[in-house]
Parts: structure tokens; sequence; C-alpha cells
């Protein structure tokens, strides 16, 4: 794929993380974002009312944050609206509470490929799965430059490291709430797929994720993935669904460390361990309100 153009114009990339009760995590997130070296960055956190610890960390690095609020929500993809709603940059990109940018430079670089690219309309890169305390790498999510046949059998990039312009959900839609944990992969499909839009990849590292997510809790909720992942294909009209499903999981398992030869199953178990663990502290965070928006003088707003 080719792309031509540049701008010298600095891009302003808004990054929103959004959370319900994640302290466990939160500063070391807030941290990879307020660290990295690209001045242009606008930071939105969208908290879903919690009750633990979080608000008074986010008090910690007010300063540092453009635009927070905290209040009830629908769920992850309710809240990441609500951050696109607002933002003010050119680029957006998500970073869940629990997930951090893997060194300072990670921004820069994005920004960069939309400043020497600028018919591109998004960059995505590379995720490593870690384990939520020791910070083992448990998978490698290593992408590639995809295409529209590529969308059609299952591909997508991870999502904490899609950056995307915001003329295409004001052009294309947000993220669909009746999709469910599905609705990111709608998104892809809506923006790859549908529309076609035009998108780079970066080979490099972007994000350490925390192993975990709220789509695999249970079996009732990967159960319930699965069909919204169906719904998904079908609203956008891909054909042969549930093989499109079918070689969309099977494409996860080589992204297992080839040296763990347990590696799929220790993923599982450290998954429901966790879970379990956060449940009993009753901190878990499901969504991934007090008002404050910050432009040279942060304050707090009813």
């Amino acid at each position: 794929m080719y792309f031509k153009k540049s701008t010298s114009e600095p891009v302003k990339i808004s990054i929103i993380t959004v959370l319900l009760n994640g302290e466990a995590f939160l500063k070391e997130c807030i941290e990879s974002v307020i660290n990295q070296n690209y001045k242009y960055i606008e930071y939105i956190v969208i908290d879903g009312g919690s009750i633990d610890r979080s608000l008074s960390i986010i008090e910690k690095y007010r300063a540092h944050i453009d635009y927070f609020i905290s209040e009830k929500d629908e769920g992850l993809y309710d809240a990441i609206n609500k951050g696109i709603q607002v933002s003010n940059g050119d680029i957006v990109g998500i970073l869940n509470a629990d997930d951090v940018l893997v060194n300072s430079n990670v921004i820069e670089k994005i920004a960069t490929a939309f400043q020497q690219n600028a018919d591109i309309e998004a960059v995505y890169g590379d995720l490593n799965y870690v384990h939520p305390v020791k910070l083992e790498v448990i998978r490698k999510w290593k992408s590639m430059q995809a295409s529209y046949e590529n969308v059609k059998s299952g591909w997508m990039p991870a999502h904490p490291t899609l950056y995307l312009k915001k003329n295409l959900f004001e052009t294309y839609g947000n993220y669909a709430l009746d999709m469910g944990t599905s609705a990111d992969y709608d998104l892809v499909l809506r923006f790859f797929h549908k529309y076609r839009i035009k998108a780079r990849y970066l080979p490099f590292l972007m994000v350490n994720m925390r192993i975990g997510g709220i789509s695999n809790q249970s079996i009732k909720s990967i159960f319930l993935a699965f069909i919204n992942d169906y719904k998904a294909l079908k609203r956008n009209r891909i054909s042969f669904g549930l093989f499109v499903l079918f070689n969309k999981k099977i494409s996860k398992f080589t992204q297992f460390r080839s040296s763990n030869i347990l590696g799929i199953l220790k993923s599982g178990f450290v998954k429901m361990q966790f879970f379990r663990q956060s449940i009993q502290r009753g901190n878990y965070q499901t969504s991934k309100g007090l008002r404050y928006i910050s432009n040279d003088n942060p304050k707090f707003v009813n």
C-alpha cells in the first residue's frame, strides 16, 4: 500500500482512558501517558463512578489531565464514546486503565506517521498481553499491513494500538452500544471493511496489556462475545460468518510464546484467578462524573 503527501503541522492526539474501580494499575497507566515525549497530547479520563481509590489517584495527576468526568455509564464503550465526544484532537486513541504505553516515544512515532502521510486515516501496531502483576509476556500480538481480504477473513488490529482520525467517528459513527464487548470488532469492520479507510501498520511494540478482559470472564461472557462477533459480521455484510469467527479465533494461537508450551492454559488460568481475586476485593474493572476540565488552569465543575 502506498501513501503520499505530508504536513508540517503538528497533529494533536487525544488519548482516552476509561475505568471503573481501576486503582490497581491506574497510576502506571497515567504515568505512561504523561511521560510521553510528544507535546501535543490531550489526555481524557472517563470514570464510571469508582468507589475505590481511583479518584484520589486521578486527583494527584489533575494538572496533566485535560478533561475528567466521574459518573455512572452504560459500560466500557459508552465511556469511550463520551471521551470521543469531548475530544479536541485530530487523532483519537484508547488506553484502558490497566494498560501502559511501553515507552516514552510511542505517541511521537504515531504522530510522525500521520504527519508524513496525510492521506492515512488510521495507524496500529503491536501489543503484548502480560501477566497482571508479574508483567511476564503471555502472548504477543504481532500485527501486519492488512488488506481488505484480511479483514473479511477475521483479521483485526490490536484495539489498544489503534489510533484513528476523529473525523471518522463523526462520519461513520461511534462504538455501537448494542454490540456488547464486540463493539470494537464492529467498529473495525465498519471502518476497515465497509468504508475501507486507509490504515497503516507501524511495526513496533506500542502497548503492554494486562490479561483478563471483560469478554473473557466466564463461559457465559465468552458465549455472548461469540454471538456479538457474529452479529457484527452480519451487520457489516460479511459472508460465511462462522468460518470467519473460526479463523479469527485460530489466529490467536500463533500469538502465544513459542517457548511456553502451556501458554494457552496458563493464560486462561491467570485470567480466572485474577478475576476471582478482584471480585473478592470488590474492585474489578468492568468499564474500560465530580467533573473537571483543565486547560491552562484546571478546575472542577458541576
